[in-house]
């Protein structure tokens, strides 16, 4: 990359100013870095400790272990301290269904509701340590059952409801869970998503799952195998009203929590009890500022980190009132969420980039038919947001009066490592920017040989100094943690993103460096793709890259070469696509399918992706002096073109 290419320019584009000076934000931030430990000392107690930690930090490169000594439970968190307090009749989430179905749910019927999961979770044998799968919609069983997990000491690990039962497999073979839990169905559009039959698949080759637990949810009829399923509803009848909540060790693992990497293999993402809570509530506090009267939406899903840290743990910890909602952004009709904040009055809104852009292409009348002026705060999360929906999201959904919380974060993270800080105060933003590092995270932007660059030019983001919310490493995969996280600048976790900061010292996040794709918020490598393709009898070899897409971020181009005795067609076109929505879920389904006698490669046999995407992008592909044969790229390029201009003279 050149210096010129490097260099991003940012002069022209518009802030938005706030009125609080920086001093009170750097006052803060400097005390995080020059006395950390007194820093998070005093911040831990935004929890309740039933025995206090001894030690703040125990930093052992690469491993980080937080408020050693200390014990609490995070259900105790969530629960028990807003039950026996004034917040009792609170509302602590207001629940919409897809399908028009509502709940109101307090804090009380919060802490009953856990409780007696918690007993049919002891009644089935799981205890402290043991894993527990859970493949669910968004219902509030959902939040039951993780908390119930807490209270148990038992580890969960959330699965995505879109994924196949091939990957569940996967990830409850790692994982080596005890138990799945699950619904007999799911709303997805209007239709029934079959959650039951794809678990039955997916433990045929799970020999560690003792029980599935099912709740019954849609009316869709399922089998039950009676030595191994368990209705909920038949164990609740006879639950016990409490479960005295474990006693965990700080550093004792809260969740596993899967995440696509460069090797084809889902990487557990393991995260701890202490370091993770205090780190998820007080993100959330100098992120969006919220007090008792607000009412906070997050849209993500529990099968994603953003789900665990905003929609579970920080909110419900906090003691906030939250809305959760089952179904998609734009179902039955586009302005759903529009509706929803006006019926419940919303006050943070915290989403994804890919849906703003998908609401801009229907205009500003929609959001405008709903009363949206009970918003006070906004934020963005998943991706870079582009400067154009940035602009979009805060004159038509924030009304010029909401500020902006884009925030930079990772599964492995635990929770925001960038974004402004209105809870501590607010500074200009600039749209597209995540703006400045948050208390306790020193992030540095630097080349490949580790050396920092200057103002305006693109490099590899790293930080230098550990944090409360960082995982505690990978399930099974001590060697590999160290190995994709901490090898490339010793000492310094590297996340593997593309940034820049520029000259007032904002950090402006540009993407993966690595072969990850993120299609609408979902990152998805390169090589569980490939991995998928080349495992269907018609495949010979595959790549896979990615171009981007007006409304998820990135869209999946696939480039397949096919055993001699097959010839390309549509056929085969559906077959693939249908292989890998099976395989890996249906956010693994491309955009393009492009057939090519031979994949771009290096002398010594290595694809060169990076050709690729420079063809599926439409782009100069750069240098090529380590391509074996020139001839595959000008292939590539002559299949892709015809493919556009096939699909232009249909749209004609």
């Amino acid at each position: 990359m050149s210096t010129e290419e490097k260099k991003f320019e940012t002069q022209n584009l518009p802030t938005k100013t706030y009125f609080w000076p920086l001093k009170r934000y750097q006052d803060l931030y400097n005390s995080a870095l020059t006395d950390s430990e007194g820093f998070w000392a005093k911040h831990s107690d935004v929890l309740s400790w039933e025995k206090p930690w001894e030690k703040v930090l125990d930093w052992n490169p690469p491993y980080a272990r937080w408020f050693v000594g200390g014990k609490l439970n995070m259900s105790y968190q969530c629960v028990d301290r807003h039950a026996k307090s004034w917040r009792k009749s609170k509302v602590a989430i207001y629940w919409e269904g897809e399908n028009g179905d509502t709940q109101t749910i307090s804090y009380s019927d919060l802490y009953e509701n856990v409780n007696r999961y918690a007993s049919v979770l002891k009644k089935l044998g799981i205890g402290k340590g043991d894993r527990v799968t859970v493949y669910l919609p968004m219902i509030p069983e959902m939040v039951y059952i993780l908390l119930a997990c807490n209270r148990v000491g038992a580890i969960h690990n959330v699965i995505f409801s879109g994924f196949s039962s091939q990957s569940i497999a996967d990830r409850v073979n790692d994982s080596g869970s005890k138990m799945v839990v699950t619904a007999s169905g799911g709303h997805r559009r209007g239709k029934i998503l079959p959650l039951k039959e794809i678990v039955d698949e997916a433990v045929k080759s799970t020999p560690s799952v003792e029980h599935v637990l099912v709740i019954k949810y849609t009316g869709y009829e399922v089998v039950m195998d009676p030595a191994r399923d368990v209705w909920a509803h038949d164990m609740l009848k006879d639950a016990d009203k409490y479960v005295a909540p474990e006693a965990m060790d700080s550093t004792d693992p809260l969740f596993i929590l899967y995440t696509s990497g460069t090797t084809g293999k889902p990487k557990g993402i393991l995260h701890g009890t202490g370091g993770y809570g205090v780190w998820a509530c007080n993100t959330l506090k100098w992120a969006f500022k919220p007090t008792d009267e607000s009412v906070f939406w997050c849209t993500a899903d529990v099968g994603w980190i953003t789900g665990h840290t905003y929609v579970v743990y920080a909110p419900l910890a906090l003691g906030l009132t939250q809305v959760i909602y089952e179904g998609a952004p734009d179902y039955p009709s586009v302005d759903r969420w529009w509706e929803i904040i006006d019926k419940y009055g919303v006050s943070i809104f915290y989403t994804s980039p890919t849906a703003i852009r998908m609401f801009m292409r229907h205009g500003e009348e929609l959001p405008a038919k709903h009363n949206l002026g009970t918003l006070e705060m906004l934020g963005s999360v998943g991706e870079p947001i582009n400067p154009e929906a940035w602009e979009w999201y805060y004159k038509n959904i924030g009304h010029e009066n909401c500020p902006i919380s884009d925030t930079w974060w990772q599964t492995e993270t635990g929770g925001f490592m960038i974004t402004p800080c209105p809870g501590i105060q607010s500074f200009p933003l600039k749209p597209g920017s995540a703006t400045l590092p948050l208390p306790g995270v020193d992030p540095v932007v630097v080349d490949a040989e580790g050396k920092e660059l200057p103002a305006n030019e693109i490099g590899f983001i790293a930080i230098r100094k550990p944090w409360p919310g960082i995982m505690l490493g990978i399930y099974n995969g001590d060697e590999l943690y160290k190995k994709t996280y901490w090898s490339r600048f010793p000492g310094w976790y590297c996340p593997g993103d593309f940034s820049m900061k520029d000259s007032d010292g904002y950090l402006w996040l540009l993407g993966r460096a690595d072969e990850v794709i993120k299609v609408a918020g979902h990152r998805i490598s390169t090589a569980e793709l490939e991995h998928a393709l080349v495992g269907h009898s018609s495949v010979a070899e595959a790549a896979v890259a990615s171009r981007p897409d007006e409304v998820k971020g990135e869209a999946i181009v696939v480039f397949v070469t096919l055993k001699k005795d097959v010839e390309a067609s549509a056929d085969v076109k559906r077959e693939l696509t249908h292989h890998l929505r099976t395989a890996i879920g249906t956010i693994a389904t491309p955009e393009e399918i492009i057939f090519v006698e031979k994949l771009p490669k290096t002398r010594s046999g290595k694809i060169m992706r990076r050709l690729l995407k420079a063809v599926a992008n439409e782009v100069p592909i750069g240098d090529t002096t380590t391509l074996d044969d020139e001839t595959s790229v000008n292939e590539a390029r002559a299949a892709f073109d015809e493919l556009l201009a096939a699909r232009k003279h249909h749209k004609h």
